[in-house]
C-alpha cells in the first residue's frame, strides 16, 4: 500500500469509517479552535523551531536504535533493534506528544492543562511541560492505577501538578478520561485538554500521531544507517496505540514492512479479562465497533452494548478501545494486532533485563513477549524494530512482587 492510497482513503478525522468527532456541543468550538491552531502550526516556522529545539534539549532526541545483541543471539531468530524511547526526559514516548500539545495551548492563550493518565507517564509528561512552560496542570487519574503507579503520582505532584483521583467505574485510565471531559466542558475558555493518545474526537488521533511520528522518522534513517535496509517487521505495544502509529506512520507506505501491534491479553479470553480489541482470532472476545468518548472505534463491549470492565497488569494498556487508526488499519490488513498474556509479559521483562541490562515498563515488555511469541514465523534474514516504548521504574513495585 502507497503512502498516497492511504491518505486518500479517508476524509479529514476519518480513518476509513473510524474516528470522527462524537462530543457535546460544547467542546465542538475547542475542538475546531484546535483543529485551527494546529493546522496553522504545522507551517508555523516558529513554532516548528520551537518545538524541535525542546525535543532535542529538554526531551532528549533523538533516541538510540540500538541492536540488541544478547537478545538476538539468545532467541537466535532475526536481529532485533530497539528503539530506546525509554531513554527519553520523564522515561518514555509521552513526552513528545505532550511537548508539541503544551506549545499549543501556549499558542492558543490556555493557561492551564488537564490531562487524564493510565501508567502515569503521560501525566507525568503533562505536568513536566506544564512546569517548563509555566501552567497550571491538573492530571485525573484513576484510583486503582494511582495505587499501582504510585512513583508517578509523586513525580506529577512534586512537578507542581494537582493528581485528582477518580474512584467511578473501574476506577482505571477509562473513567481518568471521562473526569478530564466532564472537567474541560466546564472550563474550555482557558483550558487545554492534552490528550496522552491516539484517542478522542478529531483532531487528536491525527495530532497525537503527528506528534509521536519523529519516533518512526528517526528509527527509519537509523535502521539505513545501520543496515541499509528496511526493517522486515515493526513491534510496538498498543493500548490507546500512540507509540505502536508513532513507529508505523512512516513505514505506511513501505508494503514489505509488516507491522504488529500487541494488546493486553490479560489473564484469558473472555470479556473482563482482557483488553484485547483486535486480537479476536486468539480467542479474545468482546469487541466490535462503536463510540466512546468522542471517537468511533473497535470498543470492548457487552451483548447489550454497555462498556466491558478491561483487565491488563499493565496500566497503560488497560483501556477498552483502540485509536480508530489502529482500527482502519487492522480491517485494511495492513498491521496485524495480536495479544499477550500477562504473565508473558513479565516474562518478557525479566528476559530483557537479564539480556541486555534494560528494564522496560510492563507495555513495552507486551511488545517484546509479542516478538518471542512470533518466533516460529520468523527467520535469521528477518530485520525487527521493537519499540521500546518506556523504562520500568514505574513498574518496580509490581515486579518486585510478581517476579
Amino acid at each position: 500500500m502507497s503512502s498516497t492510497l492511504h491518505s486518500a482513503t479517508f476524509a479529514p478525522g476519518r480513518f476509513g469509517p473510524y474516528g470522527g468527532r462524537y462530543v457535546p456541543e460544547t467542546l465542538m468550538v475547542p475542538l475546531f479552535e484546535l483543529e485551527r491552531a494546529y493546522e496553522a502550526a504545522k507551517t508555523d516556522a516558529r513554532f516548528q523551531a520551537e518545538f524541535a529545539d525542546l525535543l532535542k534539549n529538554f526531551a532528549g532526541r533523538p533516541t538510540p536504535l540500538q541492536f540488541a545483541s544478547r537478545l538476538t543471539a539468545h532467541l537466535g531468530g532475526p536481529r532485533i533493534y530497539l528503539k530506546r524511547e525509554d531513554l527519553l526526559h520523564t522515561g518514555a514516548h509521552k513526552i513528545n506528544n505532550a511537548i508539541g500539545q503544551g506549545l499549543l495551548a501556549v499558542k492558543m492563550g490556555k493557561p492551564r492543562i488537564i490531562a487524564e493518565t493510565g501508567a502515569g507517564q503521560h501525566g507525568v509528561a503533562s505536568a513536566t511541560v506544564a512546569a517548563h512552560l509555566g501552567l497550571e496542570c491538573v492530571v485525573y487519574m484513576g484510583t486503582e492505577d494511582m495505587a499501582r503507579q504510585a512513583l508517578n503520582v509523586s513525580r506529577m505532584r512534586m512537578l507542581g501538578a494537582k493528581v485528582v483521583g477518580v474512584d467511578s467505574g473501574s476506577r482505571t485510565l477509562k473513567d481518568a478520561i471521562n473526569e478530564a471531559m466532564r472537567d474541560w466542558v466546564t472550563n474550555v475558555r482557558n483550558t487545554h485538554y492534552l490528550l496522552g493518545s491516539v484517542l478522542g474526537a478529531h483532531p487528536y488521533p491525527t495530532m497525537v500521531r503527528d506528534f509521536q511520528s519523529v519516533i518512526g522518522r528517526e528509527a527509519r534513517e537509523q535502521i539505513l544507517a545501520a543496515e541499509k535496509r528496511l526493517p522486515t517487521h515493526l513491534f510496538a505495544c498498543v493500548g490507546g496505540g500512540s507509540n505502536a502509529i508513532g513507529l508505523f506512520h512512516q513505514f505506511l507506505g513501505d508494503s514489505a514492512v509488516k507491522m504488529v501491534g500487541i494488546e493486553a491479553g490479560g489473564r484469558g479470553g473472555q470479556l473482563g479479562e482482557h483488553a484485547a480489541r483486535l486480537a479476536a482470532a486468539q480467542g479474545f472476545t468482546g469487541a466490535r465497533p462503536g463510540v466512546l468518548q468522542g471517537t468511533y472505534t473497535y470498543i470492548l463491549q457487552t451483548e447489550d452494548g454497555q462498556i466491558a470492565t478491561t483487565h491488563s497488569i499493565s496500566a497503560g494498556l488497560d483501556y477498552p478501545a483502540i485509536g480508530p487508526e489502529h482500527a482502519w488499519l487492522a480491517d485494511q490488513g495492513r498491521a496485524e494486532y495480536a495479544a499477550v498474556s500477562d504473565s508473558a509479559a513479565l516474562d518478557a521483562a525479566h528476559l530483557l533485563s537479564h539480556t541486555e541490562g534494560i528494564i522496560p515498563a510492563l507495555e513495552s515488555a507486551h511488545a517484546i513477549a509479542g516478538l518471542i511469541e512470533r518466533l516460529p514465523r520468523l527467520s535469521g534474514n528477518d530485520l525487527v524494530i521493537l519499540n521500546l516504548s518506556g523504562r520500568g521504574d514505574k513498574d518496580m513495585d509490581t515486579y518486585s512482587r510478581l517476579l
